[in-house]
């Protein structure tokens, strides 16, 4: 028993754990033992396989685990199942830049088929690493039984689920404005918009702009918009009905010509300085430098007189039909920013939509190649050739040429030679971009199906108030305040590898059908078959692939015998991960009673960014079809940074390897540190360093502890014991037990919170400073001592327990370390199988752990005096002060606190008069103000003080003068050590140290010293820590006379059988010094010396 684990290696070591667990079956057992308990319900939020995981994903998958972990050992039944995400924009963008394609070449360069059969083999590529990962790390989930979304089980849920919206009416289709990604080709829905880093910082040109009245040509209405390609779209102005206006009489800025504009008149200074009132109306009086223009207010009027006025267009590219290009009012403009008129382009902004429908104002739309209406710029982005001056011209970057020229600049250089630019800058603001191509949006014209999740506001807010969301914050206010502002969800794509939207329509649209299953889709296809519509029925085939293109070939029959046509698009992948609680038990078509075991979720956990994704997708649907949460419990972790605080990129060359890093520390070190560093809320940045530091601190420590009890329990052949009554123990036994079930306690309720990180940071703290600092080093010696006795047992015991706990508590955050000191200690089974400890806190004392928690605090300001005045330990000192309060605390412990700094005598006292001088003086900073001339008065009589008055206003906490009473921040204590003495205080705590030395403690010193050589000397010659020695020692005199008295200490130390002192000294160098003394030590084992 009590083997030794050789030097610390837990790389090595974990590679033998996951053998050992694989061989055993260990996770699966652990499943089995707690079967009969009450189930955990979690779900695995499925990541894509099409990409490598990073350090990020070890991150997530550490806290699910380590959860996870924990309530198995608390008795609960925590099956927990694997998931793959395998639609969606991530998978056709790998493949598109994969095959050198574009979206435009789907269905025209490669079929459909083939296309998503490379979607499909690329989903998958890297489901191998991902795998050997999570193995590796230690993240126990049924990699075997996955579920998988591309499965026709998966889409058959997943088709139930929508017809379920369908069925409800919040399914619906619309022609609206929506954000569209032309690098991606699809619409994006609005939590895709506001996931993190959609929004970034850009810098956009901003045009004034002069729109000519129709009625007069020398007016123009001045309009402002920072996205000038939408000008040739324009069909309207808006206005605040009321708001003032005015009409100002100028200048041109460019062409100097008089002219008059018209204006919000709280939006006048931003054009016209208030001096430009008083200059002469002539082209010296221009600088557009400045911005100076000279001007003068001709009238003033509420805007709902311009309401009906008609101007000239900018552009004539397109001549809609309809009444375009007059002034209409509207709720949403702002004189905050630009000119308080609002420039209308219907068929690129939501509100512009709605206003523009609202007052019978045409959009500005040509025909394309198949008939219909289109706007003036195409789905990839680029005006149409209608637009004859931009034709091809992107209106964004949507390029990777490092020359692209905005075309926004050559619309501004247009507008100016045609007179019609009053002014240009530029507009620094957040614009969205696609979350995939990194590519900026567009607000696009589309017909596109919508869930109705406006309908389900009060729904979703009321249900989110009733989950414990880790940290609250995010609850309450990030995904709370989504909810309370939620909008209909977009939810189809134009895309190809998805889950098909089940809806087929005629193409008059007075038919649609929603199918909800493959049983009705099947019967579906043979009511088309006696219709002649269809020749045969493909699923009655057993490859049924429900994807694209076979699902687009079925053509249904309407009720009047017409053909229904599926509807073109896939659905939001988002809704695919949304659908897992349903959908991965193919629910309600089988396994519905494990659905309702697994239904809603206890627990769910996942980076910050899916505040916006999955979190809100599980949300949306079970809230909608089932009145419920999806999760009852959600741990929100935050981004893994870099040490220097940035994202980890690849051009940034700052992305760490996973794989690398468990290779080098192992899996439990990286867990730890990622756990420990910072709440998993927020963002971790990792310093490898700082990683290599747990190793060496937190698991050197624990693992060396462990190391001595073992080598000292296979020495003495200890075997474990029961533990002694707690009324039979020495005190800082008692107080290690103590100690022990109130970690147990705290780390409870830490994990009960899911903090982690307080756990393993009690966890740090207990085995650093508690285990290890304090109880192993005050109890070395019944350890090393050659009594066999009942209390060296018992420090066995205490240790052993104290040791197993640790396994117990830290299994759920560091499972392979766990798992070694558990298999050390107790011999069998798992730690994992074991059952997670109950806090036995009578066993608590209080008082003794506040006394010694104060003994702690007074050996380490004692140490911090030591190592001040360069004195070393094993030098004895002759007292220390402290103060007379601490009596009652410390009178039990007093033994243990002198052995621990080395000194002879511990002195309480009301005050340190005999080792400081204390001295007051007013804080002149704070004082000052308050007393002005007196302040010197206030000097003069602190300089008057005794000590003793010192002390008594110290201990009152304020000082009394004339009346008035200062607070001590008011006052400055300064300390001065008396010779001889050293102090320090700290929290209100003051100690001395005297460091004056006797010839008596000089002489133990030198004692203690040259058992420390002969140790040293010990361990050179490679002997056993249990090996018995004899001694010959040489030491010129007067030395060899002052320590000849300490012979006795020092073979008891040494394990010194016999101690010859040598009259003189053998040939050769000195081989050590004692100080500057040659010292001569020959060591040779007993047994030979007998």
């Amino acid at each position: 028993m009590w083997r030794s684990l050789g030097p610390l290696n837990l790389p090595e070591w974990e590679k033998n754990i996951l053998a050992r667990w694989r061989a055993e079956n260990t996770f699966q057992r652990s499943l089995e033992k707690r079967r009969q308990g009450t189930r955990f319900s979690f779900y695995e939020g499925p990541p894509s396989a099409n990409g490598k995981p990073g350090i990020h994903h070890v991150f997530a998958r550490t806290l699910k685990d380590l959860v996870c972990r924990y309530k198995t050992m608390r008795g609960y039944y925590v099956p927990r199942r694997a998931g793959w995400d395998t639609h969606g924009l991530p998978v056709e963008l790998s493949v598109e830049k994969e095959l050198g394609l574009t979206k435009a070449d789907i269905g025209r360069r490669i079929s459909i088929a083939d296309y998503n059969r490379a979607c499909r083999e690329a989903v998958m590529r890297y489901k191998a690493a991902w795998d050997e990962l999570t193995e590796r790390m230690g993240y126990w989930v049924d990699l075997q039984n996955p579920y998988i979304t591309f499965a026709p089980q998966y889409i058959e849920s997943v088709w139930w689920l929508l017809k379920a919206f369908y069925e409800r009416g919040l399914l619906y289709r619309d022609y609206t404005i929506q954000p569209y990604s032309p690098a991606a080709g699809t619409a994006l829905s609005q939590h895709e918009l506001n996931l993190p880093g959609a929004y970034r910082l850009v810098r956009d040109p901003s045009l004034t702009v002069q729109f000519r009245s129709q009625d007069d040509p020398n007016l123009y209405f001045l309009a402002w918009t920072t996205t000038p390609w939408t000008l040739p779209s324009n069909a309207a102005l808006a206005v605040g009905a009321n708001f003032e206006y005015v009409e100002v009489e100028t200048l041109q800025p460019y062409t100097h010509a008089p002219i008059r504009v018209v204006l919000a008149a709280e939006a006048l200074p931003r054009y016209f300085p208030p001096e430009g009132d008083h200059l002469p109306l002539s082209p010296e009086s221009v600088d557009l430098r400045t911005g100076q223009l000279p001007y003068r207010i001709r009238r003033r009027f509420p805007g709902h007189k311009l309401v009906g006025l008609r101007y000239e267009p900018l552009f004539t590219y397109v001549i809609p039909e309809g009444d375009a290009w007059r002034i209409i009012p509207a709720d949403f403009v702002s004189t905050e920013e630009g000119t308080g008129l609002v420039h209308i382009a219907p068929t690129f902004g939501a509100d512009d939509f709605k206003v523009a429908r609202q007052h019978r104002i045409p959009p500005i739309l040509i025909c394309d190649e198949e008939g219909h209406p289109s706007p003036l710029v195409d789905k990839q982005g680029r005006f149409v050739p209608q637009v004859t001056d931009f034709a091809g011209r992107y209106v964004r970057n949507y390029t990777d040429d490092p020359h692209y020229r905005p075309v926004d600049e050559d619309i501004a250089l247009l507008l100016r030679q045609k007179g019609l630019l009053f002014r240009k800058d530029t507009y620094e603001h957040n614009y969205p971009h696609c979350w995939r191509t990194d590519k900026p949006i567009l607000y696009y014209p589309i017909e596109a199906w919508f869930i109705r999740t406006s309908a389900l506001r009060e729904k979703l807010v009321q249900l989110n108030k009733t989950i414990q969301w880790h940290p609250a914050t995010i609850g309450e206010k990030r995904f709370g305040n989504w909810l309370e502002n939620v909008e209909d969800w977009n939810l189809s794509r134009s895309r190809f590898w998805g889950i098909p939207l089940p809806i087929w329509r005629t193409a008059d649209g007075r038919y649609e059908r929603c199918i909800g299953s493959f049983a009705e889709l099947h019967q579906a296809i043979e009511e088309a078959r006696h219709a002649g519509l269809m020749q045969e029925n493909p699923l009655d085939r057993p490859d049924f692939d429900p994807h694209r293109p076979y699902v687009d070939a079925i053509v249904l029959v309407a009720p009047d015998g017409s053909p229904m046509y599926r509807e073109p698009d896939v659905i939001d992948v988002w809704f695919d991960s949304g659908a897992m609680p349903y959908a991965q038990w193919h629910y309600p078509f089988e396994h519905t009673e494990e659905f309702s075991h697994s239904f809603p979720a206890d627990f769910i956990a996942e980076g910050v960014d899916q505040t916006r994704g999955w979190f809100y997708t599980l949300h949306v649907i079970a809230a909608a079809l089932f009145d419920s949460v999806a999760y009852k419990n959600v741990l929100v972790n935050g981004l893994v940074l870099d040490k220097e605080g940035n994202k980890m990129s690849k051009r940034l060359g700052n992305v760490i390897d996973p794989f690398e890093l468990l290779e080098k520390y192992g899996a439990d070190p990286t867990r730890w540190y990622l756990v420990s560093n910072a709440p998993p809320w927020e963002n971790v940045r990792f310093d490898e360093k700082r990683l290599a530091e747990k190793v060496r601190i937190f698991f050197g420590t624990l693992h060396n502890t462990y190391e001595f009890f073992a080598l000292y329990a296979r020495i003495d052949g200890y075997t474990p014991q029961p533990l002694p009554q707690i009324e039979t123990l020495a005190l800082i036994d008692r107080w290690l037990l103590g100690q022990v079930e109130y970690l147990t306690d705290a780390v409870t309720q830490a994990y009960d919170s899911y903090n982690p990180t307080q756990a393993a940071r009690l966890l740090e703290e207990f085995v650093v400073e508690e285990l290890s600092n304090w109880y192993v080093r005050l109890n070395r010696r019944r350890f090393w001592k050659g009594e066999k006795d009942t209390d060296k047992w018992t420090a066995f015991t205490i240790l052993r327990e104290a040791l197993l706990r640790v396994a117990q508590l830290m299994a759920p955050i560091a499972p392979f370390y766990a798992e070694v000191l558990w298999s050390a200690l107790q011999g069998e089974g798992s730690v994992h199988e074991s059952d997670f400890p109950l806090a036995r806190l009578a066993l608590y004392n209080a008082d003794l752990a506040e006394a010694m928690h104060k003994t702690r605090k007074l050996a380490s300001l004692l140490h911090s005096l030591r190592k001040k005045s360069g004195i070393r330990v094993r030098q004895p000192l002759p007292r220390a002060l402290v103060p007379a309060s601490y009596r009652r605390w410390l009178a039990p412990l007093e033994d243990l606190l002198k052995a621990e700094v080395n000194l002879r005598t511990i002195t309480y006292l009301d005050d340190h008069s005999e080792a400081v001088r204390y001295e007051l003086r007013p804080n002149y900073r704070l004082l000052g103000p308050r007393l002005g001339p007196r302040l010197q008065e206030l000097a003069a009589y602190l300089r008057t003080l005794s000590q003793s008055a010192i002390l008594e206003t110290l201990q009152r906490g304020a000082l009394l003068w004339e009346g008035e009473t200062f607070s001590l921040q008011e006052l400055d204590l300064r300390a001065q050590a008396l010779t001889g003495w050293l102090h320090t205080s700290d929290e209100g705590l003051t100690v001395a140290l005297d460091t004056r030395l006797t010839p008596e403690l000089i002489a133990e010193g030198e004692a203690r010293e040259l058992i420390h050589l002969i140790q040293l000397a010990r361990k050179e010659a490679g002997l056993e820590v249990t090996d018995r020695i004899a001694l010959s020692i040489y030491l010129p005199q007067p030395h060899r006379s002052t320590l000849e008295p300490f012979t006795p200490l020092i073979t008891r130390e040494t394990l010194a059988t016999s101690l010859t002192w040598r009259d003189t000294p053998p040939s050769g160098e000195p081989m050590l010094f004692l100080d500057t003394i040659p010292l001569y030590i020959e060591i040779t084992k007993a047994y030979e010396h007998a």
